[in-house]
């Protein structure tokens, strides 16, 4: 279910929500008119407006201009377009950084961020706090009840880290609030280990760079200081539009596996979560990418629909190589952000600019005009939104989850001092994804402290570090008859990153059967064998677990080298459930059939069984219809899908049964009546 700001947003847009940013302060007014015009034409209901306009707000300190935006503002509503309207905090002008230069960040080198960017700031700032909450009041005042404002946007992509003398100020405040005395602090941090007990908390500092190793416990609290600083901003500015006006929903745009930012806190303040995404055309499975992220941002609020804020219409400037989207991605990948819960499809940005570092980036009207096959495509996709208004608020149901959580990300890639240091959470965490994306299977996304009822089955990539609220929540899943497939160096440190007592994996010894006497990172090119009971054999690099069986038992060992006969793959009964632990990286096959044939056996069956993995089958439902959405991802092949009940196809108003051909890249998006769910045996 949407909440009520939200679901009074749905109302005003009329369904999805379709358009994007909008920069009327970048162009002559003359061409506001034509905008609006070509606008419409594109089925826009709603635009982002002044994001990077504070210096065109306010041209010099406490001198505001807002009638250029009255005038926007006004043609905007007399022409139907809602506004998603922004507070511009996210980049100060240069006025400001002139007369207060204190509020720049000192990056972790020393050096200090200069002007020329954006996110030019330190969110500790008290300077750059006052000046951000002035503008937004100041906006709050003009426009709480101007009628073209449909939504509040609340600065923009959130990221700065600052090593400030504000920082640390801020950081010992943060840790007083955390551990309340110096004595619970240096238990917590281990600062006995080269002789670093603080005995004053003026001795505390933010962590940059030493000339060394840093203490792994002072880096990750600073992770979560550095995310709760910029989630303050936030609150801020939202804080004073709201107490403006309360029935207006109120969002900032997150982004793609952004490490700097816990969104598990950040998503109980905002009305929705909002995503900005650009999968690299370049990259084949970049799909694949994009589908957790959305599984993902619809897991944020509980399975509430997320906002789609910011997408390219072709190509980008930002990597080394920005190929186009061919003819049909941009709508497949709409579709896709859709059919995985998002109840808009928005780009940035409306109308390309000439200059600046974003010239060549994509837009939904390009340089070449409203006669471009980009323009076309838009407007094609604007009409498909407007025939998708009855999915608009309905969600989505999986038996499988999958286990994401910022604060184990931060110990695998923010800390050195590992048996190995070059893990990547992101990559583990789509290899534990991917198969279950490319049999159908429903997913949500949970952290440690998700509510895991739902769920048959509970998916635990490299979950280092967990605390002990986390390991109650996966042992009682278990216990309660789940099961739970985990992979290797998880529940090894708890939240203050210390080593858990009684031998690794700590948390986990009891859950998986075993316990391991020491970790064993491969070498370089080393590879290792791995036989599974039934006789079948595959490939392992990377890692091995030196694992010693107590109440679990192996599905597979390794076939050679000095760990021959110990466990590769161990299953544990635990209570009335089933986990299975990979002690060793397998090659992808193998861990594919692993995971799936463990899913199978939980009683989780695919609702797709036989359909290519390059279609991508997602439901969506409310209490009366399922919403099926097929998306062939392939370019080159077409594809047939057999449908279990006749439906209407909402994309082309023609009636579908029996089953259905998909074009290469071609979608369709099946209303049915909705099926009752599976009860289980």
């Amino acid at each position: 279910m949407t909440t009520p700001r939200m679901h009074g947003f749905t109302r005003r847009v009329g369904g999805l929500a379709f358009g994007g940013d909008y920069n009327p302060e970048q162009w002559d007014p003359a061409v506001w008119w034509e905008d609006v015009r070509l606008m419409r034409e594109a089925g826009v209901n709603v635009v982002s407006l002044g994001v990077f306009a504070w210096a065109s707000l306010e041209p010099e300190p406490g001198k505001y201009e807002f009638a250029w935006l009255d005038v926007v503002m006004d043609l905007l509503h007399d022409n139907d377009i809602a506004v998603n309207l922004a507070t511009p905090t996210a980049a100060p002008p240069v006025w400001l950084t002139h007369r207060h230069p204190e509020i720049f960040p000192i990056m972790a080198d020393g050096e200090r961020f200069g002007f020329g960017n954006r996110l030019h700031y330190d969110p500790s700032s008290p300077i750059y706090r006052e000046y951000a909450a002035n503008i937004t009041t100041r906006l709050a005042e003009r426009y709480s009840f101007h009628p073209a404002l449909a939504m509040w946007h609340i600065s923009n992509e959130y990221g700065p880290t600052a090593y400030t003398e504000a920082a640390s100020a801020a950081f010992r405040r943060w840790l007083k609030r955390r551990y309340g005395d110096l004595g619970t602090l240096n238990e917590a941090w281990t600062t006995r280990f080269w002789s670093q007990v603080y005995t004053d908390w003026d001795q505390i500092e933010v962590p940059n760079i030493p000339r060394t190793w840093m203490n792994p416990s002072r880096i990750l609290d600073f992770k979560r200081f550095t995310s709760d600083a910029l989630l303050e901003c936030y609150v801020a500015e939202r804080d004073i539009v709201r107490s403006y006006r309360d029935d207006i929903p109120i969002a900032t745009n997150f982004m793609r596996f952004y490490r700097h930012a816990d969104y598990w806190r950040w998503a109980e303040e905002e009305d929705a979560a909002a995503l900005d995404i650009y999968p690299d055309p370049a990259q084949p499975d970049s799909h694949v990418s994009a589908a957790f992220q959305y599984d993902l941002f619809r897991s944020l609020k509980g399975g509430q629909p997320w906002m789609l804020m910011e997408q390219a219409a072709s190509a980008v400037s930002q990597w080394k190589l920005n190929v186009v989207k061919e003819p049909g991605r941009m709508r497949l990948g709409s579709l896709q952000a859709v059919s995985r819960g998002a109840d808009s499809v928005m780009f940035f940005q409306w109308r390309a600019s000439r200059g600046g570092q974003e010239r060549f980036h994509s837009a939904m009207l390009p340089h070449s005009g409203p006669g471009s096959r980009t323009f076309r495509e838009i407007t094609g996709l604007g009409r498909e939104a407007g025939l998708l208004a009855p999915v608009a608020g309905t969600t989505s149901r999986a038996e499988v989850a999958v286990l994401f959580d910022w604060n184990g990300w931060w110990g695998l890639e923010e800390v050195a001092g590992l048996p190995r240091n070059d893990f990547s959470y992101a990559d583990t965490v789509m290899r534990h994804y991917t198969p279950l994306w490319e049999r159908h299977h429903a997913v949500d996304v949970v952290s440690p402290h998700s509510d895991l009822t739902p769920y048959k089955v509970l998916v635990v990539p490299n979950a280092y570090l967990i605390d002990d609220r986390g390991v109650e929540a996966v042992t009682a899943f278990a216990r309660d008859g789940g099961t739970v497939v985990m992979s290797f160096f998880s529940g090894v440190v708890d939240e203050c990153n210390r080593v858990r007592p009684d031998g690794y994996p700590g948390a986990f010894r009891g859950l998986i059967g075993a316990r391991i006497d020491e970790y064993w990172p491969a070498r370089p090119e080393e590879e290792f064998t791995v036989r599974f009971t039934g006789g079948r054999t595959a490939t392992a690099t990377w890692w091995r677990d030196d694992i010693h069986l107590e109440t679990g038992t192996a599905l597979a060992t390794y076939a050679d080298g000095l760990l021959e006969g110990r466990a590769a793959v161990v299953a544990n009964a635990y209570g009335s459930g089933r986990v299975v632990y990979f002690a060793t990286l397998l090659e992808e096959a193998a861990f594919a059939e692993v995971l799936l044939d463990e899913v199978r056996a939980a009683g989780v069956e695919s609702r797709f069984p036989g359909v290519p993995a390059y279609v991508e089958c997602a439901v969506r439902e409310n209490g009366r219809h399922e919403y099926l959405f097929l998306l062939n991802h392939d370019a080159g092949l077409p594809a047939t899908v057999p449908l279990a009940v006749p439906g209407t196809d909402l994309l082309t108003g023609t009636p579908a049964a029996g089953e259905i051909t998909l074009a290469p890249l071609g979608a369709a998006v099946i209303q049915t009546a909705r099926q009752a769910p599976a009860r289980s045996s």
